[in-house]
């Protein structure tokens, strides 16, 4: 069964200064697992996040990186949590897939001894078809060596850009990294499925999309920004129950 956490993501983000007029559509946030995260906030220890990934991690076509998902996530973390220490560190590298970023693994994540490691990986893949069975073996063989390094781990999976879609195997690349996830116990983001609940609430793919078909906009970056931001807050700061009602999480922020 899947299961959804109570987030209130509009009590979240008015603590934040940055962010008081535009409205992020809402959404349901996933439950995550943060042990790691969790004692480290308990015991008052500082909190290592590495955003590592591709393009959409570096904030491509964003006006700068400022306003890149991992920015947003600092700052969100920041106003959420204002008692904690936490830092957010930005090690996405435009055009890599699995392949590139595998041998990273050690000297730009590990060798930072993070707390939380977020992999957003599967987009240049998908473009360049890469077989999803191949993907899948090699995100595999980099999870394991996360999860052997015993760091929290979140996979966040690919937006809806037309240039992704438009790949016959966009849908198996994003199960197969579900898959993943559910075999090595770690979280996942669905950017898939947060562009999806979005449509359906009347926000179309494209509001989020730049002009390239591919990556975020601004808009796309904060609101990914924030709903991650949301749903490490919830997660860490409520009682895992053992079946959690879908709920929506209101994210109202505004343009920096």
């Amino acid at each position: 069964m899947r299961r959804w956490l109570v987030c209130a993501g509009a009590a979240l983000l008015a603590a934040s200064p940055a962010f008081a007029q535009d409205t992020c559509p809402a959404a349901r946030l996933p439950i995550l697992s943060l042990p790691k995260v969790r004692q480290a906030l308990a015991t008052n220890q500082e909190i290592t996040i590495v955003a590592f990934g591709s393009s959409s991690t570096a904030g491509a076509h964003s006006s700068d990186i400022a306003h890149s998902y991992p920015a947003v996530l600092q700052a969100e973390l920041a106003a959420a949590l204002p008692n904690a220490h936490i830092a957010v560190l930005n090690r996405g590298i435009g055009g890599q897939d699995v392949q590139e970023m595998l041998p990273r693994i050690e000297r730009d994540v590990l060798a930072i001894q993070p707390t939380l490691v977020i992999w957003q990986v599967g987009a240049n893949g998908a473009m360049r078809k890469m077989p999803p069975e191949q993907f899948h073996e090699l995100v595999s063989g980099g999870v394991r060596r996360l999860r052997t390094a015993g760091v929290d781990l979140i996979l966040m999976d690919n937006q809806r850009a037309p240039a992704i879609m438009a790949s016959p195997e966009h849908m198996r690349i994003a199960r197969a990294l579900a898959d993943v996830a559910a075999r090595f116990g770690a979280g996942l983001f669905g950017r898939g499925d947060l562009m999806d609940q979005w449509r359906t609430a009347g926000h179309p793919y494209e509001r989020f999309i730049s002009a390239d078909g591919i990556h975020h906009n601004d808009l796309g970056y904060r609101c990914v920004g924030v709903a991650l931001a949301a749903a490490i807050k919830a997660t860490i700061t409520q009682p895992l129950m053992a079946t959690v009602p879908d709920v929506i999480a209101n994210t109202t922020t505004a343009k920096r």
